[in-house]
């Protein structure tokens, strides 16, 4: 059997030159919109102890770590599949601040099994997490900012969603079932599965009140009639009615800075259940209903780490988004022949300065396109000129 060497793994692959400039361009314009907004860039280490990374947020994650072997210790280790839990870390312990805390971070994970068929497993995650912040303003900041870094870079007329889990976590809460009947409830509601929901909770004999709302809340989807519609059902339950009542006041405070955005609600939405306390978001394209975004309130998490904190937050996934992402204007490409021993000085302050303003300079010999220009020693001075394009 011969092995092509050159062969990657299923959802493994280059990034060649130019999509490769594109997407630094885009990392670039994202973090420097994350400075302006005061979030602080970090680092997280591409390998840890496997109980640190799956451990608060990164619960969710333990399919989809690889985990090596540590030769030094022999304790099991991880390779980080998303960034979030290693920030929360971050905060809890390594920066261990009192204060409001913005954090932001942009790199490649390593994914052992990928999001759907067609994704990567090696995904370019940029984003952002505010800790400390308990109030809804701090929902207000995580979204306007992933909305203000969408229009960056040029994803507009998107689809943003919003939910919270904290409406089933309390209907679960009021069930007193066990840890699969909960699970079995959990996975009808995800999937919206009306008829075999309702089959489930007659069979647990649940108060009618009860078993009304939760069969209920697969429906409570769509624009913001929806809202109206949960509120008159929960209006006895004074903690669902508030959540409702904050998802009201987060949209219409979205909607004000970003008049342009689509809303939609889903209240049964229950992605990242496992850490997830309150309201969580996505952002699709609007055609292809593709996930630009997700992110959501996760408080408490940093508890594990030793200090419990308030905290919310969003990534983006840029390689999966890539091809949407607008092009910045290329640089003009400058050729210099590197053969020339005529005023070598004059010839190298010349070049240093076309690169200085931003011109590719190229010495040596390369292909030519329309629009590049050349380098060459005209009346006495080193001068651009024109490169003449056979017809």
């Amino acid at each position: 059997m011969t092995i092509e060497h050159w062969l990657l793994p299923d959802g493994v692959e280059d990034i060649l030159p130019e999509p490769a400039a594109k997407l630094e361009q885009a990392r670039r314009v994202c973090l420097d919109l994350f400075k302006r907004w005061g979030y602080q860039y970090v680092i997280p280490p591409k390998l840890e102890f496997l109980e640190s990374l799956l451990t608060g947020t990164g619960q969710d994650l333990d399919l989809k770590t690889f985990k090596v072997i540590d030769q030094l210790t022999g304790r099991m280790m991880g390779l980080p599949a998303d960034l979030t839990p290693q920030t929360a870390r971050i905060d809890a312990h390594s920066l261990g601040r009192s204060a409001v805390t913005r954090l932001c971070y942009a790199d490649f994970v390593l994914q052992s099994r990928p999001d759907h068929m067609l994704a990567s497993r090696t995904p370019l995650k940029v984003g952002a997490e505010l800790f400390g912040e308990p109030e809804l303003s701090g929902d207000v900041e995580m979204i306007s900012l992933l909305m203000e870094t969408l229009n960056a870079l040029g994803l507009e007329g998107v689809q943003l969603e919003l939910g919270d889990v904290s409406i089933f976590r309390c209907l679960l809460g009021q069930a007193n079932l066990n840890q699969d009947q909960q699970s079995e409830i959990f996975s009808l509601v995800q999937r919206k599965s009306h008829d075999a929901l309702a089959e489930k909770v007659r069979e647990q004999e649940l108060p009618p009140m009860l078993a009304g709302l939760i069969c209920e809340l697969p429906r409570l989807s769509g624009d913001a009639a929806i809202l109206d519609t949960a509120a008159a059902l929960v209006k006895d339950w004074p903690q669902i009615a508030m959540a409702i009542d904050n998802l009201a006041e987060l949209s219409g405070a979205i909607k004000q800075r970003f008049p342009n955005v689509q809303l939609s609600f889903d209240l049964s939405e229950l992605r990242g259940f496992e850490y997830h306390t309150g309201v969580v978001f996505s952002v699709f394209l609007p055609d292809s209903g593709q996930t630009v975004a997700k992110g959501g309130r996760y408080d408490n998490i940093g508890a594990v780490f030793g200090r419990a904190r308030a905290a919310t937050g969003f990534d983006i996934e840029l390689l999966s988004v890539s091809d949407q992402i607008s092009e910045t204007p290329a640089a003009k490409v400058v050729h210099c022949d590197s053969g020339s021993t005529m005023n070598i000085v004059e010839k190298w302050s010349a070049i240093a300065a076309l690169r200085s303003q931003g011109y590719i300079v190229v010495e040596g010999s390369a292909e030519q396109k329309p629009g590049d220009a050349r380098l060459a020693w005209v009346d006495g001075a080193w001068n651009l000129q024109p490169i003449e394009q056979n017809s």
